[in-house]
């Protein structure tokens, strides 16, 4: 694909690990790197069997066949009605025709020339699809960088760093990936600058990001989350003070407009918001959940009134995701993920993620959900270190796996989903490789380290970069070292 097109539906994705001129299967050349730069229990972790050069991404028994055509050309880039995909029913009443099927994406250009002699990909039913992958490859010296590292922490590096009198709790990019918001314990908002990423160099140093605006005192408590909706122009915060915050921001001026509309539904402390936009009428849904009554409210942004309430979890509501459409999901302190249809006004389905091999048990309070750009994978991060891969339309759950010693205070699919930033109170960012086959062990690395726990993270819309923040009192943006 060419890059233009790429750039076009916003699907470049530097690659971290892989490219060069190294010569083996894409998984080896990852493996390779960890070899060189990890522990023993790290090297063995990413111990994957490479049957040939064509990387299983996606391998499951119970895949249907419409899902394997749209993912297919969505990642082709030839998909244009993309967000139709997400305004389908994610559990149809009929049953999708079944098939094993191997998904390969990302490969070498050899192995893609290999592959093409074959004429594996003639057919696009065909129960193995090659996709071409839709990143570029990392610059070489890059690659010999991160080769050359003996700590595998310095695969990311800061290049903002943001300090506060009290613990940062949440960070989002703008949906433009301008800007990106920062609430803290301190009852502060601010909005700062995102920084030109490709100026950076090597003997930098980290610095301050630039102010645009800031609210000193805008809670009477904590703000425990904040979110934009899709057209940048709204800003939510919601906090322990029980009360979730609607300002307006006007992105040319940079700068909040208007008066903030406080919004008293919820009898507890607000734990998550998200957006979907109400295509019919053009406004904005805010979406929030927390403790209390551990009820979602849904508000109408244009009279600033929540309309409707979804009753059905029995414990704090952790976090809230809508990946477009008319859907959301939810995770809670009662080990359950909700997947919820405002077309429908209620639930669909609901989700216990099973983070344990014991016959007692199974499950862990879900502290963060995520679903992949197709709508089809969920992941799911628990209080007892785990994160799951289910699968939505198959129903069934993919794996298990541990890259934190305790909490999984975030989980997040990178833009092109070809990775998976996870965020722990044991203080580390870990990246895991998802280009491998998903029910197998999947290579993850440390890319990134705080001092204290973990609480968030967030990747750039665009750019290779995310922010964290954290109980040691920053928010820490993250990109790959300058070389």
């Amino acid at each position: 694909m060419l890059k233009s097109d790429l750039a076009q539906h916003g699907r470049i994705e530097k690659r971290l690990f892989l490219g060069g001129t190294i010569d083996m299967p894409k998984q080896d050349c990852l493996l390779h790197h960890f070899n060189n730069n990890s522990s023993g229990s790290e090297s063995r972790r990413t111990s994957l069997p490479a049957k040939n050069n064509a990387v299983n991404y996606f391998s499951l028994r119970g895949c249907d066949s419409s899902f394997v055509k749209r993912r297919h050309s969505y990642y082709e880039g030839k998909y244009n009605n993309i967000r139709h995909s997400y305004l389908e029913p994610a559990f149809s009443s009929g049953q999708d025709s079944c098939m094993d099927t191997n998904i390969n994406r990302g490969t070498s250009l050899d192995s893609r020339c290999r592959m093409k002699e074959r004429k594996t990909c003639k057919d696009k039913d065909s129960a193995n699809l090659y996709i071409d992958g839709d990143t570029e490859p990392l610059d070489s010296s890059i690659i010999d960088h991160l080769q050359a590292s003996n700590d595998a922490r310095s695969c990311f590096a800061p290049a903002n760093i943001i300090e506060d009198s009290q613990a940062i709790r949440c960070a989002e990019f703008h949906p433009s990936g301008k800007f990106y918001g920062v609430g803290s314990n301190s009852r502060t908002l601010r909005v700062f600058d995102y920084p030109k990423i490709s100026e950076l160099r090597k003997n930098d140093a980290v610095s301050s990001p630039g102010l645009v605006c800031k609210k000193t005192g805008h809670h009477k408590g904590s703000i425990y989350c904040l979110g934009w909706n899709p057209n940048g122009d709204l800003i939510a915060t919601g906090s322990n003070d029980k009360t979730l915050k609607l300002m307006r921001f006007d992105v040319e001026n940079k700068n909040f407009i208007g008066d903030e509309v406080d919004i008293t539904v919820h009898d507890g402390t607000i734990r998550d918001v998200c957006f979907i936009e109400d295509s019919i009428n053009k406004s904005s849904l805010l979406i929030s959940g927390g403790a209390g009554d551990c009820k979602v409210y849904i508000t109408d942004c244009t009279t600033g009134k929540a309309f409707q309430a979804f009753g059905g979890h029995t414990s704090p509501i952790l976090s809230l995701y809508t990946w477009g459409g008319a859907m959301f999901a939810s995770g809670s302190q009662d080990k359950t993920v909700r997947f919820w249809d405002l077309r429908i006004g209620g639930c669909v389905s609901v989700v216990t993620p099973i983070t344990s091999d014991l016959s007692i048990n199974k499950g862990s309070a879900v502290a963060s959900t995520c679903v992949d750009p197709s709508g089809r994978l969920l992941v799911t991060g628990h209080e007892d270190g785990a994160c799951v891969f289910y699968d939505i339309r198959g129903a069934r759950h993919v794996q298990m796996f541990k890259p934190h010693a305790s909490d999984v205070r975030s989980v997040r699919f990178s833009p092109s989903a070809y990775y998976l930033l996870t965020a722990g109170y044991d203080g580390k960012l870990v990246l895991t490789d998802l280009q491998g086959d998903l029910t197998r062990q999947l290579p993850s690395v440390s890319a990134a380290q705080h001092a204290d726990k973990i609480i968030s993270a967030r990747w750039h819309p665009s750019d290779f970069s995310f922010l964290s923040t954290s109980a040691d009192k920053t928010c820490a943006l993250w990109v790959l070292p300058p070389v």
